[in-house]
């Protein structure tokens, strides 16, 4: 694997759900390429400094990256402030989020130093969304999941924002899936993750999952106390294992 000191970052606009603009960040490494892509899917508090950092460890890696604004709507300013907003509002709904992500695999796909093939990443209700997303679209080669919250949700959870469990889309699942999960989490749950690996074998899917002792939710997020510094490490390197293999020309 090479490394790319050098890379070009930027903004920009993409057509996102129902045709409304929204902005993404890119990075994409220096050089000819031709490069695999990764569409990052932010997490609850919103489009961090986390997640426009790690779209540049994408790039780093030698991968055009891109991470769409999914709050945009709901206004500018402070990411904090704005997630805020967006959880008061009860997140997201999941057919906007394919909406907006579609306009992201699309914008990659358009790439000309593109090499034909997509991942989608997303930690916590990222996670959630890149799972939602490869079980309703086709246009992914893989999946990472980190610790994805309510993939498992009973019934009365169900609202017109998350109308489907995602659990129950696992026989539409597209793509290879790769998993990391700590055993110290409560959302999701050790006995949530459970369910969802016994329903990937019973689906016949293609899935490789982690699980890390001495973990908790979040244990790649540097920023925070819930860091796992050794488990971060090996899960990283999980990560662009389960890519190098999956997204090769």
């Amino acid at each position: 694997m090479s490394y790319y000191r050098g890379m070009i970052c930027e903004n920009v606009s993409l057509k996102g759900d129902q045709g409304t603009p929204i902005t993404a960040y890119v990075a994409k490494p220096s050089g000819a390429g031709p490069f695999p892509g990764v569409v990052l899917v932010h997490h609850l508090p919103g489009w961090s400094e986390f997640y426009i950092e790690t779209t540049r460890r994408f790039a780093h890696h030698g991968y055009l990256a891109i991470c769409a604004n999914l709050y945009e709507r709901a206004g500018q300013g402070n990411p904090d402030d704005v997630a805020a907003k967006v959880r008061a509002e009860g997140g997201i709904s999941d057919a906007q989020m394919i909406g907006d992500t579609a306009a992201a695999v699309q914008w990659m796909r358009s790439q000309p130093n593109h090499n034909g093939k997509v991942g989608i990443f997303g930690s916590c209700s990222g996670g959630r969304h890149a799972f939602i997303y490869s079980c309703r679209n086709r246009d992914v080669d893989a999946c990472v999941e980190l610790w994805g919250g309510r993939v498992v949700m009973a019934k009365e959870e169900l609202n017109d924002k998350t109308p489907v469990a995602p659990i129950d889309l696992t026989k539409d699942l597209s793509c290879p899936l790769l998993g990391l999960f700590g055993n110290d989490d409560r959302a999701p749950s050790p006995e949530q993750v459970n369910l969802h690996e016994a329903e990937l074998k019973k689906q016949g899917k293609s899935y490789e999952f982690y699980r890390y002792d001495g973990a908790g939710h979040g244990f790649f997020y540097w920023h925070r106390p819930l860091y796992s510094p050794e488990q971060a490490m090996d899960g990283w390197g999980k990560v662009f294992a389960f890519l190098a293999r999956h997204l090769a020309a």
